[in-house]
């Protein structure tokens, strides 16, 4: 564990004379902001260069204005056609959990997200737990995000073999990680304009062509309730698999120690940025819908998987159905994926700080001030599972998801633990009724949720169990430093 930095008593001076003094004297604007890490016992190591347009960005750029493209035919299936219901649902879930993590950003604004809230807020083995069970997300959805690139990449390139591309985007991203979060910024705002320009075109082709009837299309309001096929289970057991396209919101807050303008500016952008894509998620996938109208069903693998890719060729012809497919898979492997190894490493950097990953995943680039050895450690891990994984996509997926929902679960409990149980604060609705509500909707998904998915983060948060037993029995047991 770093030392707290001593404060400076020259106040006078605009700034201190090298890289090593900024990282260990708190500015007095950090202190007037409520950042000032060392009331936590860490030195400020990484650049603080990012404000709210940044992070709203970021949040954007990694659950992407898209999503839907991707994954819509599961969905479909999953919801019997009523995908903006499962999205509008998922978005009301979902926004419990960015509350709750907006309360947690302000009582503890550093890099590790739920594994510093639960660790600060319950206890460092609920903390570790937590990290773990989110590890499983944030180490895979880089991998997902490559292997759904790669693949959506070889129904345009089928010559090239899809673990070239997988290596190819790891690269890249890699690059841009490490060059400092300045450019990872600048590269985030290209590719969210990019993406919309996408999404507007689009909306504009898809509104035409019901107006025309493409396809028997006709206005309906079947893809938010359809009475004949409705069930709560059902549209329950499709958020499982749509929330995979919100997963990214959390993420922001694992910038937390790279923000200026004060501790409230992470939750903030996290609640902003869930409802400004939820909105795009409904808008595009009701739209879509009422070109299939009727339908309950996509028949096969290859239809399930390509379906949107349909649904544009029906509104623009071929050409826009490669412009979509070349947007799914540069958005999954480059945008999303850029900011998916981000946050991986700013987590794996805060757990080895604490020690409860190897020490050296700590360093942090002297000049760049990234956490440059994380950054590497996460390209050399996605290209192992994404040349392994290359075309499972379903598996990943549901996997991912699991970890994600146990993290928000343990969230939920912390909110209300730490502020009414340890601070005995009375604010009942925001610490009790919000965080209770997100609990029981994010245990019901999971509940709805793949059996293999169940198995396989069970199997995993297992083998966290073990590690803190083995930690205990060797005489180390976990802790989180200089927790108040």
């Amino acid at each position: 564990m770093s030392q707290a930095p001593q404060e400076s008593s020259r106040t006078t001076r605009r700034g201190p004379s090298s890289t090593a003094d900024a990282a260990a004297v708190p500015s007095a604007r950090a202190a007037a902001e409520g950042t000032d890490l060392s009331e936590y016992g860490y030195r400020q190591e990484l650049k603080r260069s990012l404000g709210m347009k940044d992070l709203l960005i970021y949040g954007l750029v990694f659950m992407v204005p898209t999503a839907p493209f991707a994954i819509y035919g599961s969905v479909f299936n999953e919801s019997k056609g009523m995908v903006a219901l499962t999205y509008a649902v998922g978005c009301v879930a979902m926004i419990f959990t960015a509350y709750s993590y907006r309360s947690m950003s302000r009582a503890f604004p550093v890099a590790g997200s739920v594994y510093a809230y639960a660790g600060r807020g319950v206890g460092a083995p609920v903390g570790f737990i937590a990290g773990w069970a989110i590890l499983l997300d944030y180490l895979l959805i880089p991998t997902l995000l490559y292997v759904t690139g790669a693949a959506a990449l070889a129904s345009i390139v089928p010559a090239v073999p899809q673990w070239v591309w997988v290596v190819v985007f790891v690269a890249v991203n890699t690059v841009v990680n490490l060059a400092g979060v300045k450019l990872f910024a600048m590269a985030n705002t290209l590719f969210l304009i990019a993406e919309s320009a996408v999404l507007a075109i689009f909306l504009v082709l898809g509104s035409i062509a019901v107006a025309r009837g493409v396809n028997g299309a006709r206005f309906t309001w079947d893809s938010f309730y359809n009475p004949h096929v409705f069930h709560t289970g059902m549209v329950f057991g499709a958020i499982s698999v749509a929330a995979l396209s919100f997963l990214g919101f959390d993420a922001i807050s694992t910038l937390a120690e790279e923000v200026k303008g004060g501790r409230r500016m992470v939750g903030r952008a996290t609640v902003l940025s869930l409802l400004m894509v939820a909105a795009l998620f409904i808008v595009q996938t009701f739209l879509a819908g009422m070109l299939f109208p009727g339908r309950t069903e996509f028949a096969g693998d290859k239809a399930t998987n390509e379906a949107f890719y349909t649904v544009a060729q029906l509104v623009g012809g071929t050409w826009f159905k490669w412009v979509v497919a070349l947007t799914v898979a540069l958005s999954a492997a480059l945008a999303n994926s850029l900011a998916a190894q981000a946050a991986t490493s700013r987590l794996l950097f805060s757990m080895a700080r604490d020690r409860q990953l190897p020490r050296f995943l700590a360093h942090v680039d002297a000049r760049r001030q990234v956490p440059q050895r994380a950054v590497l450690l996460v390209g050399v891990i996605s290209v192992i599972l994404g040349v392994f994984f290359v075309g499972q996509i379903g598996l990943l997926s549901s996997l991912v998801n699991f970890g994600a929902l146990f993290s928000f679960l343990v969230l939920h409990v912390t909110v209300f633990t730490y502020h009414v149980v340890k601070k005995r604060q009375r604010s009942y609705g925001q610490h009790l009724l919000v965080p209770l509500v997100g609990f029981a909707i994010i245990a019901y998904v999971l509940y709805n949720a793949d059996s293999k998915a169940q198995i396989g983060g069970l199997v995993w948060l297992a083998v966290g169990l073990l590690v803190i037993l083995a930690r205990k029995l060797a005489g180390r047991p976990v802790t989180l430093g200089d927790t108040p």
